[in-house]
């Protein structure tokens, strides 16, 4: 059925249409049919799934654009909570340095006055050992000087003095005290 009905339409009858013969416009109606026939077809083959994979990239572009300026966001919120953290870290070892600088120095100053308090007990000490020490030299050197005495004057008197009564005498007159014989 297709034939006779082309050749129907090819034949035209005298000064009609001729579909088939191009000087009678049927290149023009051919083109046009085709055309109008195909644009469907090529609109669900091929602009549909070009459209579909340009709308899906637009899509996934803008994703990564909200992902990236999210990320961009992150990061610097995370850079100003680290400089922040590391201010107050600087802080905190800055005052732990005081700390540590005021301890010393007041542990320093204890050291000094323990040592102070300490060497002046230690010469305190030295001092009353050292008259201790004078006092007993002093008092060998009266026994001395008396028992020197003592033997002089029995010397001189050609007689024993050597009683208790002289010996306080003559102790009394060796450390400078009053003399007064009873």
């Amino acid at each position: 059925m297709p034939l006779p009905f082309l050749a129907l339409l090819a034949s035209g009858g005298e000064g009609g249409l001729n579909l088939i013969d191009p000087a009678t416009g049927g290149n023009l109606f051919w083109t046009w049919a085709i055309f109008l026939v195909s644009v469907p077809l090529i609109w669900m083959v091929v602009m549909g799934p070009v459209t579909h994979a340009l709308a899906e990239r637009d899509a996934k572009t803008a994703r990564a654009i909200a992902a990236a300026e999210k990320a961009s966001q992150d990061a610097e919120a995370a850079r100003a909570k680290l400089e922040v953290t590391l201010g107050e870290a600087q802080a905190s070892a800055a005052k732990l340095l005081s700390e540590a600088r005021a301890k010393a120095e007041a542990r320093g100053h204890e050291i000094v006055e323990a040592a102070k308090g300490e060497a002046g007990t230690l010469l305190d000490n030295a001092r009353k050992a050292i008259r201790i020490e004078q006092d007993k030299a002093v008092a060998a050197i009266r026994n001395e000087v008396v028992e020197l005495s003592l033997r002089a004057a029995t010397r001189v008197l050609d007689r024993n003095v050597g009683s208790e009564d002289d010996r306080r005498f003559v102790t009394q007159v060796v450390g400078g005290e009053k003399v007064g014989r009873g």
